[in-house]
């Protein structure tokens, strides 16, 4: 997750189940959004969403109003109109946790492990040298490069 003034992103990954006829519906039925769907997401603070595939692996980058609460927002939406919980029920039997999920979870959140941005100067690590002779340099999975990498 990850956060900017106003809004925060959430990254989520998930598998299909494998069976190609269902991995088809599942693509179609995204291609082709209910209505009330689309409405209730934007309604329930989700400001901007992105499905990926990779075969079966999924991965969901959603930008949410600052303070969206995910678990919340969703009972909300599912809740909003019978159609939303039609819509939510008939993708997860398309859907199969990721290896990693907790139990009973679908859409498991994605940690963040490295962040590039122009413009925004990393800031120092006081942890630990930044290696010398002989030892290669970090990527500060956080902020960018050390500051020792910077200066190659």
């Amino acid at each position: 997750m990850s956060d900017s003034a106003n809004t925060t992103r959430l990254v989520m990954t998930l598998d299909l189940k494998d069976d190609p006829a269902g991995i088809s519906a599942y693509r179609r039925h995204h291609r082709e959004i209910w209505p009330e769907v689309r409405d209730s997401l934007l309604r329930v603070g989700v400001l901007r969403m992105d499905i990926y595939a990779l075969e079966r692996r999924l991965v969901m980058v959603m930008d949410t109003r600052k303070g969206f609460d995910l678990k919340r927002s969703f009972a909300a939406h599912a809740a909003s109109d019978p159609r939303c919980a039609e819509w939510e029920e008939l993708m997860k039997t398309f859907q199969q946790a990721p290896p990693g999920a907790r139990a009973g979870e679908l859409w498991t959140t994605m940690e963040n492990i490295f962040h590039l941005e122009r413009g925004r100067r990393p800031r120092r690590r006081r942890r630990g040298g930044s290696g010398g002779a002989g030892v290669p340099p970090r990527l500060n999975s956080e902020r960018g490069f050390t500051p020792r990498e910077r200066r190659r």
